[in-house]
């Protein structure tokens, strides 16, 4: 049994990202030339990952990984970045995961996954990490795996008293055997109207979808990007906080940056609505850099800002 010990543990997906930098998105049989491409280790497990560590929580993965050339990236990439990479697993014979996406000159994208060996995370895949899961603070979860695979974690973590987050990422149907095991339930603006049936426009629909969600989990993060962020407790009216000003280069990575921020800060003690306000700030300072470029901000980044707005 692995035996580390975390702040953090994240249950998730771990994706080789091939980002195209092109002039908007082909129709169906157009090709259309691109300005440039990078790769990338990413997944939303992944991600999440690497940013928690960086803004200061100990922080281990558990995953799987195929054994190929991809696989190495992802493992090198996590330990390289501060995060415990010993309960990512290397499944013989598997492809790992990847995704393309195609990133606009707006800074807007669209991505496809192919999961790979991340569809084979399951209850038994995890039972090795189970000490592990149930000695972390927080667990957070996302869609990029099965919806079984997360009950079997986040019934693991509250048998040990962790608390568990939840980035339903992307969208599908929350289960009542999964919601019943949340403390958290992050989602942007779509995956918003997914569950609870509304359009998400502005901040003052996120304040509302928000609070229909928190009738379902004890607290709702509805994320609408430049319009800001909306938080809900059960039975509590939403409350908002409002964007930074920011010029936006490249929007990919933003829900990521923002979930492992605001993880880590609740990881590290802070209130729920701090640690908002610090994830909004994080996920700012990230979408004002161009991906091949990013320096991914810290705590002394996000500081600063809070700082200077706060003296505006």
């Amino acid at each position: 049994m692995i035996g580390s010990v975390a702040d953090i543990v994240v249950v998730g997906s771990l994706h080789l990202d091939i980002m195209v930098h092109a002039p908007g998105r082909p129709l169906l049989g157009e090709t259309m030339v691109g300005q440039g491409w990078a790769m990338r280790p990413g997944g939303k497990g992944g991600n999440q990952a690497v940013a928690a560590a960086r803004h200061g929580a100990r922080t281990a993965m558990a995953g799987l990984v195929g054994e190929d050339d991809f696989g190495v990236r992802l493992r090198d990439n996590l330990v390289a970045r501060g995060v415990d990479a010993a309960a990512v697993a290397i499944r013989a014979g598997a492809a790992s995961g990847m995704s393309v996406a195609l990133v606009e000159p707006s800074g807007d994208y669209g991505a496809v996954i192919v999961s790979g060996v991340n569809l084979a995370l399951d209850e038994a895949a995890l039972a090795p990490w189970r000490g592990l899961i149930q000695g972390a603070r927080w667990l957070l979860l996302q869609n990029e795996v099965s919806e079984a695979a997360n009950i079997a974690a986040a019934g693991m973590a509250r048998g040990g008293g962790a608390r568990v987050l939840l980035n339903a990422a992307p969208a599908r149907a929350l289960s009542p055997a999964l919601a019943m095991l949340l403390d958290i339930l992050v989602v942007n603006a779509l995956e918003a109207e997914s569950l609870c049936g509304m359009a998400v426009p502005d901040l003052d629909a996120a304040a509302r979808a928000a609070e229909r969600l928190a009738a379902v989990v004890p607290c709702a993060i509805v994320t609408a990007g430049g319009e800001g962020v909306a938080t809900a407790n059960c039975g509590s009216a939403a409350r908002m906080v409002r964007p930074h000003r920011v010029a936006v280069v490249s929007t990919h990575g933003a829900g990521d940056a923002f979930v492992g921020a605001l993880a880590a800060r609740l990881a590290m003690g802070d209130g729920l609505d701090l640690a908002v306000r610090y994830a909004n700030a994080a996920a700012a300072l990230l979408v004002g850099d161009p991906d091949e470029a990013r320096g991914n901000p810290g705590p002394d980044e996000v500081a600063r800002l809070l700082a200077g707005e706060a003296g505006e």
